[in-house]
């Protein structure tokens, strides 16, 4: 990749992007201006719940809809029985979502990870989230497909409708008061999954596309599958177990501010992982030798640490004013809490790129060892850690974590053998 065609597509991606953690901005500065800190924890588990019931009905395939799209998108009858597979499987997907999602409101212990709140409203929030859950899924289907096409123009139009969309809704119904907190987040996602749709249909991808007959890449999809939803599952119950600890420990306003610091961190994720799905998926995707890898990918990755450093160092040095401009006075102590999780940010960055590989290169095993390995010691480090480092343990686990993450996949990359996926 061309060092002008990486700033080109950096900087028109990151457009995009930049309206969506404006809109991100938008939402969590109203969030923080209704709720104190613990009520801000308790929306970190439910946003924790959703991400899991997103995980398990989408499968997480969403690198495998831009993957296998755009390595098959020369030829259609082949691309329209890929797209089928995913649709299949998907939709099992959200059968079985719905069934567990019923069974854990009845039998999950809801008022540990919900104190304060009424446990039937959170029973029925969580019931209210289902078609929510659909919808979103269907946001992030249409936007992959489009990404793998190379319609980057109408991936940048669901990106920032939805965004802007979402963050009216939350707007309306909380300073309204029609929704509880609970419920405007659950249902963010629904009038938004209209509109993505109608894009993506202008792009040639809709429903009667899914006609195709479906051949061996059914076993490419549930590699994606593998490879997607571990993280997708681990992570968000990684979070939940982190904030319940914190909360039980050393009180649900140190779980809130916690929540806040890990919030800072959700605004760097969503930036840059979403540019470098647009920017790495679809290269690696391609047939290419190993030489021929590393001439596209050693760039990119220097490029991304050096903006990794320029962000970071920014928000160190304005940190105060960060946490007041996103959240409020309330949360002022997570101020002193950013410069460790900054360090783990840094290289979570690296390590997203590292990852997106194994990912196209359909890794299968070493993803998932590496995933559920750096979110098993997040987590025994942060539960056993708060009773010598207290609140500072979660911090120093994520920053640990993803140093080694980067460093040890890295090096398994450039041993790994090397052919077309």
């Amino acid at each position: 990749m061309t060092n002008s065609r990486f700033w080109k597509i950096f900087f028109g991606s990151g457009g995009v992007i930049s309206v969506r953690v404006l809109c991100s901005f938008i939402t969590n500065k109203i969030l923080a201006m209704f709720l104190g800190p613990a009520m801000f924890a308790s929306v970190g588990q439910f946003q924790n719940i959703f991400a899991i019931g997103q995980a398990t009905s989408s499968l997480a395939m969403q690198n495998g809809w831009v993957s296998l799209t755009a390595r098959y998108k020369e030829k259609l009858e082949m691309l329209h029985g890929v797209w089928h597979a995913g649709y299949r499987l998907t939709v099992q997907g959200s059968i079985v979502t719905v069934f567990v999602a019923i069974i854990f409101c009845f039998t999950a212990p809801l008022e540990s990870l919900f104190p304060g709140i009424p446990l039937r409203h959170v029973q029925a929030t969580i019931l209210f989230a289902l078609p929510g859950i659909v919808a979103a899924n269907v946001i992030t289907i249409c936007q992959s497909v489009m990404n793998g096409l190379g319609h980057y123009r109408r991936w940048a139009i669901i990106s920032i409708l939805t965004a802007v969309i979402q963050c009216v809704w939350v707007i309306l119904f909380l300073s309204t008061g029609y929704l509880s907190v609970l419920s405007v987040i659950a249902t963010q996602s629904l009038i938004s999954s209209v509109v993505a749709v109608a894009v993506a249909r202008g792009g040639g991808f809709s429903l009667d596309r899914f006609r195709g007959k479906i051949f061996l890449e059914q076993k490419a999809w549930l590699n994606f599958c593998y490879m997607g939803i571990i993280p997708m599952i681990l992570s968000p119950i990684a979070l939940m177990l982190v904030r319940s600890a914190i909360g039980n420990e050393l009180g649900w306003n140190a779980a809130g501010i916690w929540q806040s610091v890990w919030r800072v961190s959700d605004f760097f994720s969503v930036g840059f992982s979403s540019v470098l799905g647009v920017l790495i998926l679809p290269c690696v995707s391609a047939e290419l030798s190993k030489t021929e890898f590393w001439k596209i990918f050693k760039p990119i990755l220097l490029r991304v640490f050096l903006l990794a450093a320029v962000i970071v160092g920014l928000v160190f040095l304005f940190r105060h004013f960060v946490i007041l401009l996103l959240f409020s006075s309330e949360f002022s102590a997570a101020a002193e809490l950013l410069p460790t999780q900054l360090i783990g940010d840094f290289f979570r960055a690296g390590g997203w790129c590292v990852g997106l590989v194994l990912v196209a290169r359909q890794a299968t095993k070493i993803f998932v060892i590496a995933e559920v390995s750096s979110q098993v010691f997040f987590v025994l480090f942060s539960i056993f850690g708060i009773s010598y480092f207290g609140i500072q343990a979660p911090l120093m686990a994520y920053a640990i974590e993803n140093i080694c993450y980067f460093f040890i996949l890295l090096f398994i990359l450039r041993k790994l053998s090397w052919k077309t996926p």
